[in-house]
């Protein structure tokens, strides 16, 4: 058996983007971080283009010049500033310099002299839209927004930027600006919450996106950029379309269908409002994403992962046949020795089935269970390879993984069953987890452990507190232990979208107090372990300080927090710490 720092070093390449020659650039966390790295032939060793103990985030190839625009914050602070790469790494330009603010990347011009990028520099609480030249300088403001507004890329004749403006995570509206006249076109009015996600220009000058406008389950739509008229392309049914990636010069298209957390990859080429010469993409059974069009699109490169296969970036042709380019090291564990969960469904207090993905270890048990919770909530559980879940099970844990009412992937009702008032209810899904793994004949029902990171940190506390008998121990990862804390010092930028979900400070506030785990932390029975990073901007380190202070007056709590990190641990000397504390804690007290 293998320690969990050996799993931890299992490395990941993804975040593919392929330049205007066809060269390959990706992000591999090799040196502990993740890098800019090049690769030009499949399967050889890549070449570093950026270095430091920060992780870049993106990196995006210029359409014409062999040079890359890449985003990196510093500390977890999630301020991400923009830089200028040159293709072989030799020099790197900043372009915002502006460390205060976060800048979200909108994309290159399709001449290459330009990007586009969202920031908060006017107003903490609001994005604006500018445009900026590749050699730097002063960015020009070219819409003032009033919220959370993000830029989906340049027109093909670059005389027009696609926007979208957010009203939460599941309510989103489409714009078009004129980068001439300044004037700016609704695509999408409509009533009540709607999702408008993954906007691409075709080739055409029209818009793509998928939606579950009237429909429960999102699904691939054209919008003409005039009228805001809309056409179906590819139908939603009983699973997601969840992304769709455009070609704007050949129309090639390759779209994704979220089956029971698996993802289909199908390519074709659009015609007439339609998609043909449809083929489906061979990559191995799992989540793959990040679709990145070379020259011509005669192939893309996509990054692909499965639950006992390691992420890796796949080049695939026109005819969808996928080959591996990227080999990130296994850390000379055995592929072999990694296992695939199984899908399975449990009953909740209200006799709604309730998805979840178990891994059980080799032999007969009883084995002790971590039931690893998500955040979001807007989010899902998806069959990716995770060190820590191998790690788990290698040491003869069992790990659940459920979807709880709230998660996406299931529909826009599933979805919003948790919204508000009805908060409680996703927690009591967890408890009926808790019960059925009791009755499982492989799992020790006195040996069940709640985990969860940002929101799965509120679950597990919420699970320790509401249903106290369940558990043996809780892992809570920088999670939410007061909401009414939490919103007033989450980030600025994001307290609009977040009490869309949660409820608001001002309508809101006794119920939130009323569901905080804080409140209720006389009921806690299990030992806790609180992980923080200390400039966390979306759930603050005061979280973790105050569930850590009054948990310890009843259970035996520690509590662990990294200066250098923010919402999750990016730095490998930093996960080994925090993971090895979470087994060593899991093997004192389960």
């Amino acid at each position: 058996m293998y320690d969990i720092e050996r799993y931890l070093n299992i490395r990941s390449a993804g975040g593919a983007s392929l330049g205007p020659d066809g060269q390959l650039s990706f992000l591999l966390d090799t040196t502990g971080s993740g890098q800019v790295w090049r690769l030009d032939d499949p399967r050889n060793w890549p070449r570093q283009l950026t270095h430091g103990d920060e992780p870049v985030g993106f990196a995006s190839w210029s359409p014409t010049r062999s040079e890359l625009v890449f985003g990196r914050d510093r500390g977890g602070n999630e301020r991400t500033q923009l830089f200028r790469l040159a293709g072989d790494g030799s020099e790197v330009v900043p372009l915002t310099e502006t460390p205060d603010a976060k800048h979200r990347f909108g994309g290159w011009s399709h001449d290459g002299e330009r990007i586009a990028f969202a920031s908060n520099r006017r107003d903490e609480a609001v994005f604006d839209v500018y445009v900026q030249g590749r050699e730097g300088g002063d960015a020009e403001l070219v819409m003032e927004g009033d919220g959370w507004w993000s830029v989906a890329g340049w027109s093909p004749d670059d005389a027009k930027l696609a926007l979208v403006e957010a009203g939460s995570n599941f309510d989103q509206d489409v714009y078009t600006l004129d980068l001439e006249t300044g004037e700016r076109t609704h695509l999408t009015p409509h009533d009540g919450d709607v999702r408008y996600v993954g906007v691409e220009w075709g080739p055409e000058g029209g818009l793509y996106c998928c939606t579950d406008e009237g429909e429960d389950t999102l699904y691939l739509v054209r919008i003409d950029a005039e009228t805001g008229e809309t056409e179906t392309v590819v139908a939603g049914g009983e699973w997601n379309v969840d992304g769709a990636a455009i070609d704007d010069e050949t129309g090639r298209v390759v779209y994704s269908r979220n089956v029971e957390g698996y993802t289909e990859l199908t390519i074709g080429t659009l015609e007439e409002g339609d998609i043909a010469d449809e083929s489906a993409v061979d990559l191995p059974e799992g989540v793959a994403g990040g679709v990145s069009f070379g020259p011509d699109a005669e192939r893309f490169a996509v990054t692909a992962t499965a639950a006992d296969d390691n992420t890796n970036v796949y080049l695939v042709d026109r005819e969808g046949e996928a080959e591996r380019w990227t080999l990130a090291d296994t850390a000379g564990i055995p592929r072999e020795s990694f296992v695939s969960p199984e899908l399975v469904r449990y009953e909740s207090f209200d006799g709604r089935e309730i998805p979840a993905f178990l891994t059980l270890p080799e032999g007969e048990g009883p084995f002790p269970v971590v039931v690893n919770i998500h955040g979001g909530p807007e989010s899902q559980y998806r069959p990716s390879f995770s060190p820590v879940t191998q790690y788990l099970v290698s040491a003869g844990y069992a790990v659940l993984a459920p979807n709880v009412r709230g998660s996406t992937g299931y529909g826009k009702a599933y979805t919003h069953l948790d919204d508000v008032e009805k908060r409680m209810d996703s927690v009591a899904d967890i408890d009926a987890a808790a019960g059925w793994l009791a009755d499982h004949p492989k799992v020790d029902a006195d040996r069940v452990v709640a985990m969860g990171g940002s929101y799965g940190g509120f679950m597990t506390l919420a699970a320790l507190t509401e249903y106290p008998e369940r558990w043996a121990a809780g892992v809570d990862i920088v999670g939410i232990a007061n909401f009414v804390t939490f919103l007033e010092n989450t980030g600025e930028w994001r307290r609009e979208l977040r009490e869309a979900e949660y409820g608001s400070l001002a309508e809101d506030r006794e119920f939130l107090e009323s569901i905080s785990p804080i409140n209720k932390i006389e009921n806690i029975r299990a030992p806790l372990l609180v992980l923080h990073g200390a400039n966390d901007p979306r759930v603050p380190v005061g979280e973790a300080e105050q569930i850590a202070e009054r948990a310890s007056e009843h259970v035996p709590v520690e509590k662990l927090v990294f200066e250098d990190e923010g919402h999750g641990f990016s730095k490998l000397e930093n996960r080994v710490e925090a993971y090895r504390t979470v087994v060593d804690f899991l093997n004192e007290h389960v």
